[in-house]
């Protein structure tokens, strides 16, 4: 029958956007149009007489037999696919959503249907996302509001849950309202500026406010506002998170009070420890009077600052708080300051908590003039300054024969020291061949000893000069290959049995206008360190790149590693990380490399992990800045 008039018929099919698939009343296809065979993936020969299931998911058939039977019965048009949901299946497997119409007809007192599918999957999932994120932002304990920054004043056109139980606003409200609304008539807060700034140039922004609910109770708000904009390039709404900080803020002001109190009161409190006895907190006065600082004091107990220490019978005082549940306890002492000096003391300790710890405050009162003490005090105030002079004067004088000690060394050692050295290459020239081994060995030891000392009279000399601002740098244009060459070769012979310096490629063309000196005595300085922790055998790694502002230059050992807990020191003049104590050093090679590259415009970082090696990466500028 489907023979008849079949062109016109075609026509018909394919001028239809939806697939479209015609089956009898026993569910056989009878007729697909192109549409129906690129949505499923089939040719027309595959589909032509076949069973509808081929098109339908296995675990739906049994149920689809059903109401197919009952569809023929009614005989009425119908939808399916929008209030629940309909699944088709390809030729390649792939199960997708449709939408499916189906309209019965008759030909020649024969029932067929045809059925109009829509390829929904697409539109499925975004409706799923947007639902799982409308879910997401109802169910978030943040204010959420989204404004319309294309209508005027910018209104409220959502808000999620927790806004409206936060505020206590209705629906009407909220809605098509500017966020005005919530700082009722305290609208020249210095953080709104701030917000209507970043809202006229379409730009993100953070602001604490003062904000108000509908019952007129006050709460403070943390709120983000982040722009959503266009293809265009066009703001088209702003999203606002809110964040009740009161609590927070409130807890910040009580803090900051009685921090204000704790540092600003007359009397001395010390706070510490009841396990360790060490000092976890001192207030102002405290420190001011005792003589040392808040730092000083965190590696001290009350009986550092005792002149007769007695550990038992401190312990013993104290465990009547610990153990006999006595609320405070009250005695005299006498504390002794930096300087020596001793003053009366009444004290008043009592136990605390802070956070899980169990913590002694004691409340400390100078009873000085209650002893009658006043005219001694005058004395000791007169003979602290005297001492505090006295040490001020002798740490001058130390720090002039420092200086005249590293100039010392400078010019009458560096010199013997290098003819020492040239000696000794020289020495190994002039071999017995019967001690050629020994020789060698002790010769080799000579040169090491004799690179260390001046290593450090060099680091000496450095430090010297970085800290009276006496540093000359001297700029000129130079090949990075021939600082690259100096310094590996001066490495190359402190190298250890089997290490190796893995020399950069294609670094000939690469030129600097920088420091030749320094920028030597850097790479050196690196080089020696990854020498000297790592292992025999090992290789150093010297890599260099340099882009057009820019020279980059990284030094990655096999080595002992810095311990994560001293890496934030490593810098520190003097400072040597715990597994290197027993390893000669001085502790200001790092030091001195990192003033330097600062001075020059650059900078330094390294990565690091114990037992697997350590990366130190530098950078300065291809031009320096005279």
């Amino acid at each position: 029958m489907f023979q008849q008039d079949q062109e016109i018929f075609n026509i018909l099919l394919e001028t239809i956007s939806e697939g479209v698939v015609i089956v009898d009343s026993h569910q056989h296809i009878m007729e697909v149009n192109k549409s129906a065979k690129a949505t499923f993936g089939y040719t027309k020969k595959e589909l032509i007489g076949k069973e509808l299931s081929l098109l339908i998911p296995l675990n739906y058939h049994n149920t689809h037999s059903k109401y197919f039977d009952e569809f023929i019965k009614k005989g009425k048009r119908r939808k399916m696919g929008e209030a629940s949901d309909v699944f088709a299946i390809k030729k390649d497997g792939t199960i997708f959503s449709v939408e499916v119409e189906l309209n019965p007809f008759k030909i020649y007192n024969k029932t067929y249907v045809m059925a109009l599918i829509k390829d929904v999957s697409e539109k499925k999932e975004i409706e799923k996302n947007l639902m799982l994120r409308t879910k997401a932002l109802q169910s978030a304990n943040n204010g959420i509001v989204i404004t319309d920054a294309l209508q005027p004043d910018n209104p409220i056109i959502y808000y999620n849950v927790a806004f409206k139980e936060l505020t206590g606003y209705s629906d009407e409200e909220i809605l098509n309202h500017n966020c005005r609304f919530l700082q009722g008539n305290n609208r020249d807060q210095k953080q709104l500026k701030k917000l209507r700034e970043a809202i006229k140039k379409g730009e993100s922004c953070q602001a604490r406010l003062c904000n108000y609910k509908k019952d007129g109770t006050m709460f403070w708000n943390d709120l983000y506002v982040f722009p959503i904009i266009n293809d265009k390039g066009v703001v088209t709404n702003f999203i606002g998170i809110q964040n009740d900080v009161t609590l927070r803020v409130k807890a910040e002001e009580e803090r900051l009070h009685l921090a204000s109190i704790f540092d600003k009161s007359l009397n001395e409190i010390y706070v510490f420890d009841s396990k360790t006895l060490k000092f976890t907190n001192v207030n102002y006065g405290a420190q001011k009077n005792i003589g040392f600082s808040l730092e000083e004091l965190k590696h001290m107990t009350p009986l550092d600052i005792k002149p007769n220490k007695n550990l038992v019978k401190f312990r013993k005082a104290i465990n009547v708080l610990l153990k006999d549940n006595v609320g405070k306890i009250e005695f005299e002492s006498v504390f002794t300051r930096r300087n020596g000096t001793t003053y009366p003391v009444e004290v008043h300790l009592q136990l605390s908590n802070l956070g899980d710890k169990e913590v002694f405050v004691a409340i400390i009162l100078d009873i000085t003039e209650r002893k009658n003490y006043t005219t001694e005090l005058e004395n000791k105030v007169e003979e602290r300054t005297h001492q505090l002079k006295k040490a001020l004067n002798k740490e001058k004088e130390l720090n002039e024969l420092k200086t005249n000690f590293l100039l010392l060394v400078s010019h009458e050692f560096k010199t013997p020291l290098s003819a020492i050295l040239t000696s000794s290459e020289l020495l190994s020239k002039y071999q017995q061949e019967a001690h050629k081994e020994k020789r060698i060995k002790h010769i080799k030891t000579i040169i090491d000893k004799v690179h260390f000392l001046n290593n450090i009279i060099n680091d000496f000399l450095s430090v010297e000069k970085l800290e009276t601002g006496k540093v000359n740098y001297r700029f000129n244009t130079f090949k990075l290959s021939k600082v690259v060459n100096e310094a590996v070769y001066d490495a190359n012979m402190l190298l250890k049995e089997g290490q190796q310096i893995k020399y950069p490629e294609n670094i000939d063309d690469l030129s600097v206008y920088q420091d030749e000196k320094n920028i030597q005595l850097i790479l050196s300085n690196l080089l020696y360190n990854a020498i000297k922790y790592s292992p025999e055998g090992s290789i150093i790694d010297l890599q260099i790149k340099q882009d057009e502002t820019n020279t980059t230059v990284a030094i990655k050992d096999q080595g002992i590693g810095i311990p994560e807990k001293d890496q934030k020191h490593i810098f520190e003049r003097y400072f040597r990380a715990q597994n290197v104590l027993n390893t000669q050093g001085t502790g200001i090679g790092l030091n001195i490399v990192k003033s330097h590259l600062e001075n020059l415009g650059g900078s330094i970082y390294f990565k690091s992990k114990e037992h697997k090696g350590t990366t130190f990466v530098i950078t300065f500028p291809n031009t320096a800045k005279q």
